[in-house]
């Protein structure tokens, strides 16, 4: 192979490399270019850049004011470090983009822009602090734009990208519910400000506008239900009329209409989005067949050996016998090659993970025939395939239950947890017996090492206990809370012995990806507001131990809080006096339950403008990040819990099934074939793999519970049906600059931001 043809064989697989992973990075087709963008992309490369990233972050652990303080001098230079990284890894990525694109690529400027002010900020407050004048790092609130920006965050700008996008329609309805909010707030200082009333504090009863409105806004999250109600309902019964139907009005219906906003907007824009995925994904898989295409008759093909010497490129880590597979359905009639239609949908197939299976005996059966094979042996392995055998597991572990909640110092309760320990031991041993080994602790059975893993560490830990237990000066206490959370971790195993609860339980792990990203869309935005609240708020609430005999304690070192909700709810340790402090406060608004309490607390030790920070962040968190969180994991778990198979799935599986070398779901689930399997992802069929053989003697398939190696092949799973399969789209470049303006369908919408 020429130079020219391995160049053009890299620059194939970097295409086909983007199109699995739906990146949309625009870069240059130069030799050096498509080599240094093999390494831009290296695992080692995006993992040393999150590191990074989260080291920054880190910092503010150990920064004033810090858990575990660090000199200044040590945080600064960490600081600069991390930003000489970014640095680094942005020319890398200017070295393999366009400079067109890289210079009009708002991503990369506010990175510049971030690393420049954190720079000056450093320097400035340096030089302040040696000059011993206090100062604001105001530049650390902006250190989430490093997770944000970087290329490798795609799927976090994505989850930005539908905030600001439901922003407008958000908007509308967010005037129409505080409308709502102040006019109630209005007649409610009309029909009680006049009357005398009192609050359970003693303080005068709606008789501050500004107050009414904080009050009936945090009555829409319910925090103060029924306390606020309760000075009118004293005074007369029908004003419990007025707090029903306000509650009704904007808890009930606002809230509703704001979820099913959010839900429709983000779907719309989520649709472009996998839209232009999904051209952009076609359009590198026709610069891939542009570059390896042959002509063969009267149509373009890519040979066989091209075609594997790509597949290998792009996915060293598949097994032969599996590369084979993904062959003989892209060249279904055994051409020699592959036609555009199915060279395109490649991306589509790697990434559906098909599970390599081997034909193999049990040890057993090969050191000692006779005996396994014996007619007891045969006994006992069809007892334990028998669903009777699980069944009885099943109540075994409904009694281990109720023994677990009884009293552990009886020591009839004692000696019943070493019999549950030793059926549970009996269990595993019969399994393994029966099963082969390698089958049965593959990489993809999961409950099985769960199983083992529990009893193995239960057993341990409660001869340890008991052992502990003989020696008078030792206190096992410690042991003892580790084998009671081991004891109610068994019971776990009942999920899977329950089918719908084994479905639920995968449709919810195989989404933990998609959980994944709004996590760290949430840590962005506590961080912002950690780092913020601590400098508005630290110092200004103290926490005293119990025993304290502090003369400020009972009032969390402030006199302001003398008397005050806050104090004698003993919320003293929700402060903003560190970033773990200020993470535990802004999880507790999130739940929304008192909120109002440190909202008012936190407003008495500053000024009570300090309660915007507070409706900031229910808005900015509760309001719209969680409705939108929960309309994408609708929307993922509809995909997920649904039992249709996409197109790709289902050509697999048909040319698995054509083979004759299928492996069926329930089969598995029966045991019929866990004896004789073994599960591997290694080369298993020699080079000749399956194109040579009917059907290899031992060796079997089977597509893995549809997971999806990437969430972006999960999101053009919800939307794959609307986009009809042989359109390719506009080109590379009209994609990456079509405005958002533009009207669907003739012209596609999306957001040009990667």
């Amino acid at each position: 192979m020429g130079d020219s043809a391995k160049e053009g064989l890299l620059l194939a697989a970097a295409y086909v490399y983007d199109a699995q992973y739906n990146r949309n990075i625009p870069f240059k087709t130069s030799p050096q270019a498509v080599r240094l963008y093999y390494l831009y992309n290296h695992r080692a490369m995006q993992a040393a850049t999150y590191f990074f990233i989260f080291v920054d972050l880190a910092l503010a652990v150990f920064e004033e004011p810090a858990v575990y303080p660090f000199p200044f001098l040590v945080t600064s230079l960490i600081e600069v470090l991390c930003l000489l990284v970014f640095f680094g890894r942005l020319v890398h990525f200017a070295q393999v983009t366009p400079r067109l694109v890289f210079w009009k690529d708002t991503k990369n400027i506010c990175i510049m822009i971030t690393i420049l002010m954190t720079l000056i900020d450093i320097i400035i407050y340096g030089a302040l602090r040696i000059s011993s004048i206090r100062s604001v790092r105001w530049s650390r609130p902006m250190r989430p734009i490093f997770l944000i920006n970087f290329a490798e965050s795609r799927q976090i700008r994505r989850a930005f990208r539908s905030i600001r996008n439901t922003l407008p329609e958000i908007t509308y309805v967010f005037l129409l519910f505080m409308f709502s909010v102040l006019m109630f707030s209005l007649m409610a200082l009309k029909l009680f400000g006049d009357r005398n009333l009192k609050t359970v504090e003693g303080l005068p009863y709606f008789s501050n506008f500004l107050e009414i409105v904080f009050d009936m806004y945090v009555l829409v999250t319910t925090a103060n239900s029924p306390d606020i109600m309760m000075p009118a309902y004293e005074f007369s019964g029908w004003y419990c009329l007025f707090f029903i139907v306000y509650i009704i009005i904007n808890t009930y219906i606002f809230m509703s209409v704001f979820l099913a906003v959010v839900y429709n907007n983000y779907r719309k824009h989520l649709k472009n989005e996998i839209r232009k995925l999904a051209y952009m994904k076609r359009r590198k898989m026709i610069e891939a067949f542009n570059l390896l295409k042959v002509k063969e008759g009267a149509d373009f093909v890519v040979k066989e050996d091209q075609w594997k010497l790509l597949v290998k490129l792009v996915a060293p880590d598949i097994s032969t016998s599996h590369r084979e597979l993904l062959l003989r359905i892209s060249d279904e009639e055994q051409k020699g090659n592959v036609d555009k239609k199915s060279f395109v949908r490649l991306a589509d197939l790697l990434n559906i993970q098909v599970i390599t299976m081997k034909l193999r005996s049990h040890p057993l059966a090969l050191w000692f025939p006779h005996v396994y094979n014996s007619a007891p042996s045969q006994f006992i392995r069809n007892m334990v395939q028998h669903k009777g055998f699980v069944w009885v597991y099943d109540v075994i572990i409904l009694i281990n239950a109720v023994f677990i909640a009884l009293d552990e110092k009886n020591p009839y309760i004692s000696y019943a947890e070493w019999v549950f320990l030793c059926l549970y031991i009996i269990e595993i041993l019969l399994k393994v017996y029966t099963y082969e080994p390698r089958t049965f602790f593959a990489r993809n059975q999961f409950w099985n090492w769960f199983d083992t893993s529990i009893i193995i560490a239960a057993l341990m830990a409660t001869v340890l206990n008991t052992t502990l237990k003989s020696v008078s000066v030792y206190n096992s206490q410690q042991v003892l809370d580790i084998v009671f959370i081991l004891r109610v971790l068994r019971l776990i195993r009942i999920i899977d012995s329950i089918q719908r609860f084994r479905v639920i339980m995968n449709t919810l792990i195989n989404i933990v990806p998609t959980m994944l990203t709004f996590g760290a869309l949430a840590l962005v935005v506590y961080y912002m507001f950690s780092i913020v609240g601590m400098e508005i708020f630290r110092g200004k609430v103290q926490f005293y131990a119990g025993n304290s005999t502090a003369q400020h304690a009972p009032y969390c070192g402030n006199p302001a809080l003398k008397d005050s909700p806050f104090a004698r709810a003993k919320y003293c340790k929700n402060n903003f006096n560190d970033i773990a402090a200020s993470f535990i406060v802004l999880m507790e608004l999130t739940v929304v339950n008192q909120w109002h309490v440190l909202a008012s607390g936190f407003a008495l030790v500053t000024h009570q403008v300090a309660k915007l920070y507070f409706i900031i962040f229910h808005i900015v968190v509760v309001i719209m990040i969680i409705n939108i969180f929960v309309a994408f994991i609708l929307e993922a778990f509809f995909v997920e819990y649904s039992l249709e198979k996409s197109e790709v799935e289902t050509a697999i599986e048909k040319k698995i099934q054509e083979l004759g070398v299928g492996i069926q779901e329930d089969e598995l689930l029966d045991g019929k074939l866990l004896d004789n399997m073994e599960t591997c992802e290694n080369d298993l069929g020699g080079e000749e793999g399956i194109a040579a053989k009917k059907k290899p003697k031992g060796l079997m398939f089977k597509i893995a519970s549809k997971r999806y190696r990437t969430v972006d092949a999960l999101l053009q799973r919800m939307f794959e049906a609307e986009i009809p399969p042989e359109e390719e789209g506009p080109s590379l470049d009209e994609i990456l600059n079509l405005s958002p303006d533009d009207a669907y369908p003739k012209n596609p919408t999306f957001d040009s931001a990667a």
